[in-house]
């Protein structure tokens, strides 16, 4: 859909409403047209910590970025019943994130070469035996592995791999999208039945010797646990042609591995180390994270990291009540991790309001657990995209979490100029802006419907103001000093 298209489609879809009567308004359309500009809009440059507000990331703009997306589990390596697995079509996916406003996809890798997930302790994957590729290392032989494929040659990086990688990352980059490139997947080491007998560090299936389960229990966990050097430099080798392949992307950001257990806290730090001494002397750097240790990990194990950026569990209250963390690391809250499937429009305006970057685990088209993500889930997919064209609305390099200036007590505010409000379902609300003397123009966003209301009597500042609700539900409220471009957008509106 190109901008007008979407600019139009905007307008006839959405209701704008005013205090003491109504108007046809340009302003929702202006601003649907901006948003979807900022979305489109390539990296210039890759991310790192902002200096003045390390809640987010910025780049050569020296903008503050708030990263909010959606991810599923098969966008960079195919995972499905059939052998091998079908293509994932990425680029209809792109437009899909794109459809939703998303700026952030997390991409997920698979270690082993089968996922046997009729036997999976989740009931949710307990529905086909699923085939993975392709896989960061040649099958050359000799000899064949337990699959009845080629063994893996851990010495050889298979060239395809890295070219899709790099070329998906383009797209995505293309489009205004970042990509968190997941390097090793340790759920499915630890909790997928089958997982040791299909993976490539099994003796069986690989020509160099290498065997990952120290330990002979069959698992091999070990692998993520700095045991064997010898695993150690082939997991470093491929880590450094993946770098090397991606370094000239601005919309790269690494996650060393998905909720691999609480005993690879070491490995994981020598690998996000080894990372950024990789990309030292390379033409750019680039954010790399570390996520929820899975089973029990505990969440100062993360801000205790050499990690750029970090995933929590909802230890804490990261799932409900979510801290503001004051940037003692860049928060990428993800549902993932806080309920597996779930998550809700409450959900990302209590992160974004509290100073964190919410993603969501997206079952997108339903082939990995037979079934879509649910319709009723749509508010949060739709509130993503509606939180960064928000927060691009704002300085947000000077917002930071002030949950006392509303009654609410979900509001992240530049005091005196712009506030981001979530309203749980109050008929009336209070707001201090005490900070300034405005005038400030009021919008109000339903989650539920994409509504939005914009009023044309404008707010006054120096003092807390009480403001009726136009909805019966949990509704967003932005309220934003009227400057010379938004009067001259309202006044054209009124004479419409």
């Amino acid at each position: 859909m190109d901008t007008i298209e979407f600019a139009l489609n905007a307008r006839r879809n959405t209701k704008v409403c005013v205090k003491h009567g109504t108007t046809r308004c340009w302003l929702v359309l202006l601003l649907s047209m901006y948003s979807l500009l900022a979305v489109e809009a390539q990296a210039d440059g890759p991310l790192r910590v902002h200096p003045d507000n390390p809640r987010y990331f910025t780049d050569n703009t020296g903008r503050a970025i708030l990263l909010a997306g959606s991810h599923t589990w098969t966008n960079l390596v195919d995972f499905g019943p059939s052998d091998p697995p079908a293509e994932f079509d990425f680029d209809a996916y792109l437009t899909w994130l794109e459809s939703h406003g998303h700026n952030f996809t997390r991409g997920w890798t698979w270690e082993p070469t089968r996922w046997d997930t009729t036997k999976m302790k989740s009931r949710a994957w307990r529905n086909a035996n699923h085939f993975v590729a392709p896989h960061p290392w040649a099958r050359t032989g000799p000899g064949t592995a337990l699959d009845g494929k080629p063994k893996f040659d851990l010495t050889t990086m298979n060239q395809p791999y890295l070219d899709r990688l790099r070329t998906r990352v383009e797209k995505a980059g293309s489009r205004g999208i970042y990509m968190s490139i997941m390097l090793f997947e340790g759920y499915g080491v630890q909790f997928q039945k089958e997982a040791w007998a299909n993976h490539p560090f099994n003796p069986a299936n690989n020509i160099n010797g290498i065997d990952g389960d120290t330990n002979g229990d069959g698992k091999g966990i070990e692998i993520h646990q700095m045991i064997d050097p010898n695993v150690t430099a082939i997991q470093e080798a491929y880590v450094r042609e993946l770098v090397r392949t991606l370094n000239e992307c601005d919309n790269v950001l690494y996650e060393i591995s998905n909720e691999t257990h609480p005993a690879s806290t070491q490995w994981q730090y020598h690998m996000i180390r080894f990372i950024k001494d990789v990309e030292k002397d390379m033409p750019k750097q680039h954010p790399v994270g570390m996520t929820y240790q899975n089973n029990h990990g505990k969440n100062q194990a993360l801000f205790d990291s050499p990690a750029d950026w970090i995933s929590p569990n909802k230890e804490g209250g990261f799932r409900d009540d979510p801290p503001d963390m004051e940037g003692v690391k860049v928060v990428l809250s993800d549902t993932d991790h806080l309920w597996g499937i779930g998550g809700d429009a409450a959900w990302v305006w209590k992160s974004v309001t509290r100073g964190l970057n919410p993603i969501l685990m997206d079952t997108y088209d339903g082939k990995v657990l037979g079934r879509p993500f649910p319709r009723a889930l749509e508010s949060p997919r739709r509130s993503l995209g509606k939180a960064i064209e928000y927060t691009s609305r704002m300085d947000l390099a000077r917002a930071k979490p002030s949950n006392s200036l509303s009654s609410t007590g979900f509001c992240l505010a530049d005091p005196g100029v712009t506030y981001l409000v979530y309203v749980p379902g109050d008929d009336v609300i209070e707001l201090d802006l005490s900070d300034g003397q405005g005038p400030y123009t009021v919008e109000w966003w339903d989650p539920l419907t994409a509504e939005t209301l914009v009023e044309s009597a404008v707010l006054s500042g120096n003092s807390k103001r009480e403001l009726d609700v136009p909805f019966d539900r949990e509704v967003v409220l932005f309220v934003k000093l009227t400057d010379s471009t938004s009067d001259v957008i309202h006044n054209s509106s009124e004479s419409e």
